[in-house]
């Protein structure tokens, strides 16, 4: 099987055209993928015309406050991703005088940049030699080869990132990791993907053992915690209060109305204790809001 030759022609044909893949800026590259971060492609793509359109370069990224790209990144999440984009945008545009490191090591140096961010910028702009190891690529190597090692052990990861290095077109890097992670998107997808189309159909070991299913496999589940937050619509006049979240926790520095936090469902008694027994208090609606390690 020539995977790698087999991967970059489907490519060629079904590719998505999206923006950051018509350009070697680093900056521009940079950004999509942070955005991408924990976002799919059709979420995340108003995004980044949003941010290209408000700030064409690193230095009037560096140059905006936090609430502006905190505004900007609403509704994607991972507010953390936000801020690290603007601490490392000062760092390039102080520091580097506006230069992205040009290998996958230097860039592996920045702030919110991780292996996988790292070896896309690479390849992608610099055309190093590096694969890219993310969810999707997982997912179709373990099912393609038939590689039952978790992939959240370090033994797993090994295993994956060795393979990739071996498969990787060397003489073409970018064009191979985009082939990857797309055919992971559109084709290879992690539920009821239709493989009867796929063009690895007769070598595909996941699909002759019937068990598209079960990989790539996952030793352990994430934890997830439950918090209940009562939060309080006052109204004075035209106003409405709201206050800024300063602890480190989630949503740090977003703006939100006066919280009560709870250890358990049905706290509404606690709230005459702790505003007091003039009020009449109305429950408007119950939300469920969930994030990866806390619902």
């Amino acid at each position: 099987m020539q995977f790698s030759n087999e991967i970059i022609n489907w490519y060629r044909v079904n590719q998505r055209d999206l923006p950051w893949r018509n350009t070697k800026n680093p900056y521009k590259i940079w950004l999509s993928e942070i955005i991408l971060q924990q976002t799919r492609v059709n979420q995340g793509l108003g995004y980044y015309y949003q941010f290209i359109e408000q700030f064409n370069d690193v230095h009037e990224l560096a140059q905006a406050s936090e609430q502006d790209i905190l505004n900007l990144w609403q509704g994607l999440g991972y507010y953390s991703r936000a801020r690290n984009l603007h601490k490392t945008a000062k760092y390039i545009d102080k520091e580097l005088k506006g230069v992205f490191p040009s290998d996958y090591k230097g860039l592996l140096t920045l702030m919110g940049v991780g292996e996988y961010t790292a070896a896309a910028i690479a390849s992608f702009c610099y055309n190093e030699v590096v694969p890219v190891v993310d969810g999707n690529v997982f997912r179709v190597l373990s099912r393609v080869f038939g590689i039952y090692e978790p992939i959240d052990t370090g033994k797993g990861k090994k295993l994956f990132i060795e393979l990739s290095q071996k498969l990787i077109d060397k003489n073409n890097p970018a064009e191979y990791n985009q082939a990857v992670m797309e055919f992971g998107a559109l084709q290879c997808k992690p539920k009821n993907p239709d493989c009867s189309v796929c063009i690895f159909k007769q070598e595909c070991v996941a699909r002759k053992n019937s068990q598209i299913d079960k990989l790539p496999f996952k030793k352990g589940k994430t934890k997830v915690r439950n918090r209940y937050f009562d939060y309080l619509h006052i109204k004075f006049g035209k106003s409405t209060y709201i206050k800024k979240r300063e602890e480190k926790d989630i949503w740090q520095n977003m703006y939100e109305f006066p919280l009560i936090e709870s250890l358990s469902h049905d706290n509404l008694p606690d709230f005459t204790k702790k505003i007091g027994q003039n009020l009449n208090l109305v429950l408007e609606k119950e939300i469920k809001h969930i994030l990866s390690h806390q619902r």
